[in-house]
């Protein structure tokens, strides 16, 4: 027997931890998408919107390939673009990350296909901010594989 509808727990969206950039990048270039790649924080509210709201729903959907890395990590090992293991903390200075959410587009190189978003701005508008990228990044994907 389920809960009603109004105690029901609501979903809770999460993004994969890569052990491999590269690896999850390729998975990506193999459905010809980027790799998007939010950098967070924990206890980020405006991250957990991002996450919920948007790269999770469209992760579970399939629409996207994401990942999230924590900015502030100096423990989790994951291998970045070039088989060398790192750090979320160590990418997020690499990639001079100053704010969280930022959200990233990169191709299997780990090269950044369309501008990054960064923080959260106006939730209403963050949905369509959000696909322009998207779309910017396939279009890039696109040209490079002609």
């Amino acid at each position: 027997m389920s809960a009603p509808a109004d105690t029901a727990v609501p979903h809770r969206h999460t993004l994969p931890v890569p052990s491999s950039l590269s690896a999850a990048a390729q998975a990506a270039r193999a459905r010809g998408e980027p790799l998007v790649v939010m950098v967070t924080l924990a206890g980020c509210a405006f991250c957990d919107v991002v996450r919920q709201h948007h790269l999770g729903p469209m992760l579970q959907r399939g629409e996207v390939v994401a990942v999230q890395v924590d900015m502030l990590d100096r423990r989790t090992p994951v291998v970045d673009f070039q088989g060398r293991s790192t750090t979320g903390y160590e990418l997020a200075r690499a990639w001079r990350v100053r704010v969280a959410p930022t959200v990233l587009f990169v191709d299997e190189r780990g090269r950044e296909l369309a501008e990054r978003l960064e923080g959260m701005g106006l939730a209403d508008f963050y949905g369509p901010y959000l696909e322009e990228r998207l779309r910017t990044a396939r279009a890039a994907l696109a040209r490079a594989a002609r």
